[in-house]
């Protein structure tokens, strides 16, 4: 296929770029992100190879692998009207997701098309995503740090981490969906919509139904992605098949850890003890709150320190690790204890810095108790 004028040149043969194509269709929220995490230990053992798959979910509110349930989700709501809720193994925001929204992910090695930073990477797939949704007949660009936007509303949202020498990256189309049924689900914020100059949530998103008249066709949608990734990643996407070792996986993370409703309530409501302070910091990166305890006889060392947010940290356990390294630490030197901590490990950030999180657990610490 002959690349558009102005699209970025490959720098190997497509055809040394193989990448399998999947569906596994419509599956419950928490089956689904279970699939994500096999997916991802598949890959890094070896036993599947690089991959695009496609995906969607029944009415669900998926939160971001570091964001509090309770101030993110209508928790109550969804349980009354029969929304699931869910926890991603990525980063991010809190999202609606039905129906009326075609997710994608990618699962491909680090050398494969030998960009070795999460937010270069980022960048070129969502251009390639957005090349694909031009091909319908809009104008998507990319927006960073990592959305897709017709006209400054966005129509795709994207996520991902690298584990090990594994990325996956994720994003959703949004082919029809009632704003409604997001904003009855989810607590937007006002602050965040008011960063935009928007009056409400629906404003912040478009569909294609919405932007073309009709949906078109899933197959045809997702033909346009595809073209779009071939086209500017230079790979060669060739349909294949879900692995009883993947759905064997998929059940077992399922039933251990990403199904149970301890995990998905594993970051709730901070706020619930009366000595916790807490602070929020918001930046290129996205929003990060610190949430902590203080000890000692003129409180002025760390007892525990929670990080919650929207952003996106490689891997995702980065963060569990930062609250542990801090623990015990002299609040007067805690911006230096986060500094030494990003210098000694092997982590990848996408445009939040290691000063954001020091800003947020800085001002946690100078915040009244609760």
């Amino acid at each position: 296929m002959a690349s558009k004028p102005g699209a970025a040149p490959a720098a190997v043969p497509a055809a040394s770029r193989p990448f399998r194509v999947i569906d596994t269709g419509l599956r419950p929220g928490r089956a689904q992100i279970a699939f994500d995490q096999a997916m991802i230990d598949a890959h890094k053992a070896g036993e599947i190879p690089d991959s695009i798959r496609f995906l969607r979910f029944p009415p669900t509110a998926l939160v971001g692998r570091h964001q509090a349930l309770s101030r993110e989700v209508r928790v109550d709501y969804c349980r009354a009207n029969g929304i699931g809720i869910a926890r991603r193994v990525t980063g991010g925001g809190a999202i609606y997701f039905d129906e009326g929204q075609l997710g994608w992910s990618l699962v491909f090695g680090r050398g494969t098309l030998a960009i070795a930073s999460l937010g270069d990477l980022a960048r070129e797939i969502c251009e390639a995503a957005a090349a694909g949704l031009r091909r319908l007949g809009i104008d998507a660009q990319y927006r960073p740090r990592n959305d897709i936007e017709v006209g400054g509303r966005k129509i795709s949202g994207t996520g991902g981490f690298f584990d090990g020498d594994t990325l996956f990256y994720q994003g959703t189309v949004l082919v029809d969906m009632d704003p409604a049924h997001m904003l009855a689900a989810l607590n937007v914020p006002e602050a965040k919509l008011a960063r935009r100059a928007l009056d409400s949530a629906s404003q912040r998103v478009v569909t294609l139904q919405e932007l073309l008249g009709s949906a078109p066709d899933l197959a045809v949608i997702k033909a346009a992605l595809l073209e779009g990734f071939t086209e500017r990643l230079g790979i060669a996407p060739a349909p294949g098949d879900i692995s009883a070792r993947e759905e064997a996986l998929a059940s077992t993370r399922f039933e251990e850890e990403i199904g149970t409703e301890a995990f998905v309530a594993s970051i709730d409501d901070p706020s619930a003890s009366a000595d916790v302070r807490s602070a929020s910091h918001t930046g290129a990166g996205g929003t990060i709150t610190a949430w902590v305890r203080l000890e000692g006889p003129r409180l002025a060392r760390l007892r525990e320190v929670l990080i919650t947010g929207d952003f996106f940290v490689t891997p995702p356990r980065t963060v569990f690790d930062l609250e542990s390294a801090l623990r015990g630490v002299d609040a007067s030197v805690v911006r230096a204890a986060v500094i030494r901590f990003f210098e000694r490990a092997q982590v990848g950030l996408l445009s939040v810095a290691p000063g954001d999180f020091a800003d947020a657990i800085e001002a946690a610490i100078a915040a009244g108790r609760r």
